[in-house]
């Protein structure tokens, strides 16, 4: 008989302890609201600690700058699929963000007057849109690590409690009333015992799914967990078919070398040793969104100037002197270093496009609360934030920097919304005594069957295909075909089998668990991508190669159903800047 699993009563529950997971549960301290944070890591291990070269904010501390031009590169660089409200919020509330970070106690570099350094970065002009202009705030190239390490510091300082290395695998909602959050089910790794955290709001802080990619700078666990459970539980996936891809990851293993390089003045160049981004932007080079930048290497590839004649090119840092390398860069040469057995400061470091961020996920509105539907009808007890929601701020292409911001803008404001709709008290909703029955039965099933598939080999032929016909470049044959092998994948996956059948740490069961949710968030990519015949940002159709505002100006929302997602729309949020061509 199986045991009954362990309930736990908290008025809020986070799951996922990076950035937006850890600024949320800072502000819900700070309201004295009893809050759990649910991680599958070790809070300081989350990927938030893998971003490097900066967050942006118009500080102005080293040239003019204002917020107006920050919302304006936004919205260009998301390809005018950004939603205009979040972006104006995102540029204004990063430069109070910013200094609260640095009162936490935050080491920004610091300029020779004592004030935070900026540096450029890919997309970031000056007077909408007339050269660079240096925005990102940065420690060295550990930024995200620093961020990370200074917010779990806080979190620890106001008494948040940290359910480390427990794995959340439900979402517990009642469609009867529709669609009441009551809280999440959530596998304790050490012992495989159940646990149900019954709750009033539930938020998603759980990052993005770029390992159904083969090549990606993202980490093993980044699964799309929180995507893919809300798609479960009727919550559409919106704007799927976006996902970016970093023109500058270590060549086979996808590893990042971050735009920081370029900022600092860091060169791309082909077999030829030119300096191939002159032709494709001719202002801002090197430093052009990273969507165009990794279509241009692409293109360098196809006609034949990849370094040697293979399907790589060049980063070149050895003009920038030994001093700059140290001092700014120092993790990322050291990357080149060890993975490649290149020394930075005398040769130039392979690199190619590599999968990084999805700008597409659980829908929300401004203030991180989960909506459900083309007309943003707000999700009760719902909430997401970070790189898992879709706030549109990014739209169709995402800045640098910009994730590190909206990390911290959304979280912060999830946490407060949480707050608010929480400082009424009131009774924590009803649980059915077999809550978490589905989800136990599923893992269950999957870590005794005798016979089956195997969960690595799905996952491995998953993303050769997606990185095969749902890269940098798309066509409505390759992706027909992807359809199909997707569905495929799914029937072979109902049969997955482990081969360690134990509850003590079985990382094995719960890594082909997460196989299922990166079939599912390639579903919903791979259909968005289908569905949406133009070329807009870092979703590019050969067959379709042209931006269609006439048609296309509207953001997609994959509902999952029987026989495939099905495809909706709703409208974006005009305000300031009307669509015009993309140039730079």
């Amino acid at each position: 008989m199986t045991p009954k699993p362990t309930v736990h009563d908290y008025p809020a529950v986070i799951v996922g302890a990076g950035g937006a997971g850890l600024y949320a549960a800072l502000e819900l301290a700070r309201n004295n609201i009893k809050t759990a944070v649910l991680t599958k890591l070790y809070p300081t291990r989350s990927h938030t600690g893998a971003a490097q070269g900066g967050i942006c904010a118009a500080l102005g501390n080293l040239e003019e700058d204002h917020p107006d031009w920050h919302m304006y590169d936004t919205v260009k660089g998301g390809d005018y699929l950004v939603d205009q409200d979040a972006a104006e919020i995102l540029a204004r509330e990063a430069i109070e963000t910013v200094i609260e970070l640095e009162h936490m106690g935050l080491p920004f570099n610091r300029t020779p007057e004592g004030k935070i350094d900026q540096r450029r970065f890919g997309g970031h002009t000056r007077n909408f849109g007339e050269g660079p202009v240096r925005r990102a705030c940065f420690a060295a190239d550990r930024t995200g690590h620093m961020i990370l390490q200074t917010l779990y510091q806080q979190c620890i300082k106001h008494g948040v409690e940290f359910f480390d290395e427990y794995h959340v695998v439900d979402l517990l909602r009642d469609e009867a009333s529709g669609g009441e959050t009551r809280g999440v089910v959530a596998y304790r790794i050490a012992d495989g015992e159940m646990h149900v955290f019954r709750s009033s709001a539930v938020m998603f802080a759980t990052g993005g799914f770029g390992r159904m990619f083969k090549i990606t700078s993202n980490a093993f666990a980044l699964t799309g967990d929180g995507v893919a459970m809300c798609y479960r539980r009727g919550v559409p996936a919106q704007d799927m078919e976006f996902y970016q891809f970093h023109p500058t990851g270590i060549v086979g293993i996808g590893i990042l070398l971050s735009e920081a390089a370029r900022g600092e003045g860091g060169i791309l160049r082909n077999d030829g040793g030119e300096r191939f981004m002159e032709k494709y932007a001719p202002t801002l080079m090197d430093l052009a969104p990273r969507d165009m930048v990794s279509r241009a290497m692409y293109m360098e590839i196809r006609e034949g100037r990849g370094i040697g004649g293979k399907d790589f090119l060049h980063l070149d840092l050895t003009h920038l002197g030994r001093k700059v390398i140290d001092e700014k860069l120092p993790d990322i040469t050291e990357f080149a270093r060890v993975y490649q057995g290149v020394e930075p400061i005398t040769q130039p470091v392979p690199v190619q496009p590599t999968a990084h961020y999805a700008m597409g996920g659980i829908p929300t509105n401004t203030d991180a609360r989960v909506v459900g539907d083309e007309k943003n009808t707000v999700v009760p007890g719902l909430y997401a934030a970070g790189e898992c929601a879709c706030v549109s701020v990014h739209g169709a292409n995402r800045l640098g920097t910009n994730s590190l911001v909206d990390i911290l803008v959304f979280g912060r404001r999830a946490g407060l919304s949480i707050a608010a709709d929480l400082a009424g008290g009131g009774e924590l909703p009803a649980l059915p005594a077999d809550a978490a029955d589905q989800v136990t039965g599923e893992l269950e099933r999957m870590r005794t069957r005798p016979r089956g598939e195997n969960a690595h080999k799905i996952r491995v032929e998953l993303s050769e295909m997606m990185m095969d016909r749902c890269g940098v470049f798309r066509t409505a044959d390759g992706l027909k075909q992807l359809t199909l092998e997707l569905r495929d994948l799914h029937g072979r996956f109902a049969n997955v089998r482990v081969n360690d059948r134990g509850k003590v740490f079985n990382t094995d069961l719960l890594e082909a668990r997460e196989v299922g949710y990166l079939l599912d968030c390639a579903e919903a990519t791979v259909a968005g991508a289908l569905a949406r015949t133009e070329s807009r940002g870092a979703h590019f159709r050969e067959d379709y190669p042209e931006r269609n505002d006439t048609d296309w100006l509207k953001h997609s929302l994959a509902y999952r159903a029987e026989g495939g997602p099905d495809i909706r729309f709703k409208p974006v949020t005009i305000t300031k800047f009307e669509p015009k061509p993309r140039t730079y």
